[in-house]
């Protein structure tokens, strides 16, 4: 009986169906199938697709002399930079942060450790202008650390630290996030026989730990990446919106559209399109990585 079941689990998976569509119980009609594959691709194109096109369309509407010009002007430039600093201090920050919150959670026990977990998702639920307004209360020249940070001529607020601390706020929870359910799956079982057997802590996490979440952590990795460079309500407020200066990529879309400068604002726009592109392309291969692996070890163990 077993084996008649595998072996139409086999057919099933040949011909491109799943294991639901295997069996007559959990099996959709064709009707069902199709109607909800149109809704999501009726939705995808509606609310994804099309305002995507809609940027590149615009940003050459005038030709790529004007394309070109926008990407190059000296605020363009100076924005890129800034967002791309601001991505690679917040980056590291929280792989660190992720790594050690996701290990704390996932293989000890101890009181606050729910209360840990809220926190960690406390991004997710407020405001990111919120976020920003809560710097500004703390950092800004009339917050509480304020006259201490003017007497030591400190300047956070509408600088580049401000900008880094509101991105490693709104971004800190994807790498914990991304890594705790699957240390969770993954138990303690090895870790503890590595130590029985001599290995060390650091040894046990690079040759042990590191290698079973290596593709979870690099996805959680890509999507930080991209929050941090198309982070806007954190940034705006502690930014001051200073040209050449505290602009991101959002910023300066923002002020080029107030403007009126169509053209420009939707190059600057369809440059961060292509960097969110180049991500998805990303973290689709990771996908397929880990599906690969994971495939392989089931191989393994069977």
């Amino acid at each position: 009986m077993a084996g008649a079941t595998t072996l139409r689990l086999g057919a099933a998976q040949a011909i491109g169906q799943t294991r639901f569509e295997a069996r007559a119980a959990t099996r959709e009609t064709p009707l069902v199938k199709w109607l909800i594959l149109g809704t999501a691709l009726a939705f995808f194109a509606v609310f994804l697709l099309m305002p995507l096109i809609a940027v590149f369309v615009e940003a050459l509407r005038k030709g790529w002399e004007t394309y070109a010009s926008a990407l190059v002007d000296p605020d363009a430039l100076s924005a890129l930079r800034l967002t791309l600093l601001a991505a690679a201090i917040a980056l590291p920050l929280n792989l660190v942060f992720g790594v050690c919150a996701a290990w704390a959670i996932a293989k000890f026990e101890f009181r606050g450790k729910h209360f840990l977990i809220t926190l960690i998702d406390l991004p997710f639920s407020v405001s990111p202008v919120i976020a920003g307004l809560i710097y500004v209360l703390v950092f800004g020249a009339q917050g509480w650390l304020g006259p201490w940070l003017s007497e030591h001529d400190i300047k956070i607020i509408f600088a580049v630290p401000g900008i880094v601390l509101a991105t490693v706020f709104v971004t800190f929870p994807f790498i914990a996030r991304e890594l705790i359910p699957l240390m969770q799956a993954q138990g303690k079982e090895e870790e503890e026989a590595a130590i029985v057997l001599g290995a060390n802590g650091l040894q046990t996490f690079w040759h042990v730990t590191l290698p079973n979440i290596k593709w979870g952590l690099l996805y959680g990795v890509i999507l930080t990446n991209a929050r941090a460079m198309g982070e806007f309500g954190a940034v705006s407020v502690v930014s001051g919106h200073i040209r050449g200066q505290t602009n991101t990529l959002p910023l300066h879309v923002e002020i080029l559209y107030n403007e009126y400068q169509f053209a420009a604002a939707f190059a600057v726009a369809s440059l961060l399109a292509l960097l969110a592109l180049v991500t998805l392309g990303i973290k689709t291969w990771i996908e397929h990585r880990a599906a690969a692996a994971h495939r392989h070890s089931q191989d393994e163990a069977s």
